[in-house]
């Protein structure tokens, strides 16, 4: 009777450190994404290398995974070969896939007018998901407005 006894005992304190453990982890996970105040961030894209922006890409989910979607404000402003990245993932289901997964994220997506108009893209239908609502006048002009409204510019 005695060594039934010890064995419950010591599964029970078996058990309850594993509990402990697991509810320090949780704890730990919790404190690091609560570890960043909101963020506001403006990712500059003006490259058409699909390395990079695949990069990019995956930068902006670590970002959001770091900081809690919920504690992040992203936009990607993109310009010049900027733009190939929504020409990529009109045909490349991968791209499309990140884009689809980042805007879910609440991660806004714009586009420059001047460089569809220079560069003669039709945004309907060379570019991946994007509407009349994402395009902007000027990229670099959008830049330069989103820092006054306290955006942290990247380049990735």
């Amino acid at each position: 009777m005695n060594k039934i006894f010890t064995f419950i005992v010591m599964a029970l304190l078996a058990l309850s450190a594993g509990f402990v453990q697991a509810a320090g982890d949780a704890a730990k996970d919790t404190k690091m994404a609560s570890s960043y105040a909101k963020q506001k961030v403006v990712y500059h894209v003006n490259i058409d290398d699909p390395k990079t922006l695949k990069a990019a890409m995956g930068n902006i989910q670590n970002h959001i995974n770091a900081v809690g979607k919920d504690n992040i404000e992203i936009k990607v402003v993109m310009h010049g070969p900027g733009v190939d990245l929504l020409k990529i993932a009109n045909t490349d289901l991968d791209m499309q896939s990140k884009v689809i997964n980042l805007k879910s994220q609440k991660v806004d997506f714009v586009v420059c007018n001047n460089t569809l108009v220079g560069r003669k893209i039709n945004y309907k239908n060379d570019l991946f998901d994007v509407s009349e609502h994402d395009i902007v006048p000027s990229g670099v002009a959008e830049l330069a407005k989103l820092q006054q409204q306290g955006y942290v510019y990247i380049k990735p």
